[in-house]
């Protein structure tokens, strides 16, 4: 009797003390009680909800060790200083437009939010500092050798941690810090170490932070033009006082944030401890996600419509193509790595596949639909028709009737999904244009359709190898496109996907994706359907904006690589036989491309990619329109050739 009066308690995981410790930390930390604390496979990210916030932070392990508790307790820390002492409005004024300068000035500024923090409380500093080790050691940022590769505004962040707090940096960032401190130090000593002064008022730390910028040569003295006006009326808000927007982290790079001022999602499989990129952000999950919608804004970096008049300007060449490559998954990663890589992509989209799933089995029952099975009748040869069997009974001197299938049209056809792998898909866009093409990568096979998946990016953050070449050569003037071009071969079109599924999980490594030269990207796969020999070739590019490299656009015209672009999709569109669509994610690609569609939500990517692939199977094209198509591109190019 006295158990039925007393019964046990419910048991609990034995982490759970731990996260409601943490939780309550964090809201203690940030000022905030209502904050919406969950722990979640996903990647750590946080996000605006009005007055309030949702965080996410990494499910700790049943065994929970001292180190994984110090990094998920600096996950925390970070996004609860991030709310404590960060104003968005301020933040947002006085960010540069310049790509570069303005992942740097991100970084810094959460340098700062994280030195507040660190200096007061020694617990925090080290769990801080855990956070960021963890970071910088699945980034492998201990193995890049040279500068070119080691990414400048991280660098430049522990630089100015360790000038506001005395903290080394982590022992897997020192070797980035290590490459760039001499070049720092000789431009910008002196700035550095004025930051210090004005590590509590954000505003004076920005203008100081812009001064820095101007020593290292990223912007232009006196670029930064505010109004005194809105200067005073913000004079008496505290750091962090609005918080009326969504905003979630993103741990940028330089060019990430140039597309727009959309910040990217911070569903970054290893990295996702900076917690602001830039202010307007996109989403994170099925219920958060906010892409920016095409048009909003003003965003100066998005091209304009092309206007009937337009200049082509000069012809598009590369400084240099010794540096650029064309590699396999294989040849970026081990096959353990990849194995790896791919348990993470499964594990974040468990909810996201079976939507995907049922979109592409819609788009299967459509194709199979066109396969109805089609015979001709009454032939000399082929299978034999049983159903003319009893008139041969009736007169034995009737001939044997004879059958065969027809052939299906779109049977004959390959798909190429060229998906844009830069920074500013880091996230959210590029987890989820994963996963629908490897779903329909095995759709369309079932089908009889041979796909083929190809990622593009550099091989570096500001140039590369080619900058450092045009540099050696004493910069001479309009030398193109400066920066090393990486184009990614995910699955041929001959692969099997059973053979090719674990490399789509490349995508998800930490250091892959970073600026975007779609124009040869474009090129490059256009090319390799022209050498296939199927009737009817489709070229499908994903993408979230306008090609974007600083190093070529620093030294060439604002337009140069966008010119270039909107020639390839041209020729293409006017003189292929290849069948060209373009699918926007959170940018509106209508302006560059005739056939394309603009998704605001990267949820509903593998909606519209199966939406449009059925619509493109459904048509009907006169065979005489892609023979002239055919002919006409085959004259232009030897006409080029011929000059």
């Amino acid at each position: 009797m006295s158990s039925l009066k007393n019964p046990p308690a419910k048991l609990q995981a034995p982490n759970e003390p731990f996260k409601r410790a943490v939780a309550g930390c964090m809201r203690s930390l940030a000022k905030m009680p209502a904050i919406e604390v969950a722990f979640t496979a996903e990647r750590p990210s946080l996000v605006w909800t009005g007055a309030s916030a949702k965080a996410r932070l990494p499910e700790p392990s049943r065994r929970l060790d001292a180190r994984e508790a110090a990094i998920l307790r600096g996950h925390a820390d970070s996004m609860a200083l991030r709310l404590a002492c960060h104003n968005k409005d301020v933040h947002r004024r006085l960010i540069p437009p310049a790509p570069a300068a303005r992942a740097v000035f991100d970084a810094v500024e959460q340098a700062r939010v994280e030195a507040i923090g660190s200096r007061r409380m020694l617990g925090v500093a080290g769990n801080l500092d855990a956070m960021l080790d963890d970071r910088f050691q699945r980034a492998r940022y201990a193995d890049i050798a040279v500068r070119a590769e080691a990414p400048l505004e991280d660098a430049l962040a522990m630089i100015v941690r360790e000038r506001l707090t005395g903290l080394k940096p982590p022992k897997n960032g020192q070797r980035i810090v290590d490459l760039w401190r001499p070049w720092v130090e000789e431009r910008a000593a002196a700035d550095l170490d004025k930051l210090r002064r004005t590590i509590e008022d954000q505003r004076a730390f920005a203008f100081a932070v812009h001064k820095l910028l101007t020593a290292l040569e990223m912007i232009d003295e006196g670029s930064l033009d505010t109004n005194p006006e809105e200067e005073e009326g913000d004079a008496g808000e505290p750091d962090g006082a609005e918080k009326n927007q969504p905003e979630e982290g993103a741990d940028d790079h330089p060019g990430d944030a140039s597309r727009s001022e959309t910040a990217e999602a911070t569903s970054d499989p290893i990295d996702a401890s900076e917690i602001d990129a830039a202010d307007a952000p996109t989403g994170v999950s099925e219920g958060d996600a906010e892409l920016s919608p095409p048009g909003e804004g003003g965003d100066p970096s998005r091209p304009l419509p092309p206007s009937r008049a337009e200049s082509r300007g000069p012809d598009y060449k590369a400084f240099t193509k010794k540096y650029d490559e064309v590699v396999t998954a294989q040849d970026l990663c081990d096959a353990e790595e990849l194995e790896r890589l791919r348990s993470y992509l499964d594990k974040q989209l468990n909810n996201l596949s079976p939507i995907v799933a049922r979109l592409a089995n819609r788009l299967q029952r459509r194709l199979m639909a066109q396969q109805s099975r089609s015979w001709e009748f009454d032939l000399d040869e082929g299978i034999l028709d049983p159903t003319r069997l009893p008139r041969i009974i009736v007169d034995p001197r009737q001939p044997l009737s004879f059958k065969r299938e027809k052939d299906t049209e779109f049977r004959d056809t390959v798909v190429t999904l060229l998906i844009d792998n830069s920074g500013s898909m880091r996230g959210r866009p590029i987890t989820v244009a994963a996963t629908c093409a490897d779903i329909l990568a095995r759709t369309l096979e079932r089908c009889g359709v041979k796909v083929e998946i190809l990622g593009f990016t550099t091989r570096a953050w500001k140039g590369g190898q080619s900058r450092e070449a045009w540099l050696q050569e004493n910069k001479p003037p309009s030398p193109g496109r400066l920066n090393d071009l990486r184009h990614i071969i995910y699955k041929s079109a001959d692969a099997l996907w059973r053979r090719s599924r674990k490399h789509l999980g490349l995508m998800m490594r930490e250091g892959l994706l970073k600026e975007n030269i779609d124009g040869e990207s474009l090129d490059w796969a256009h090319k390799r359907l022209l050498g296939r020999t199927e009737q009817r070739r489709i070229l499908m590019v994903i993408s979230d904006g306008a090609p974007v490299d600083d190093s070529t656009l620093s030294v060439n015209p604002g337009n140069y690589l966008e010119k270039h672009l909107r020639r390839v999709i041209e020729e293409i569109e006017t003189r292929s036989p290849v069948e060209l669509i373009a699918i926007g994610v959170g940018h509106d690609v209508t302006r560059y491309y005739r056939r394309a569609v603009t998704i605001v939500d990267a949820e509903e990517l593998g909606g519209a990619m199966t939406e449009k692939l059925a619509e493109l199977f459904e048509e009907t094209a006169p065979p005489e329109r892609v023979a002239h198509r055919e002919a006409s591109f085959a004259q232009q190019t030897v006409r080029g050739l011929l000059h």
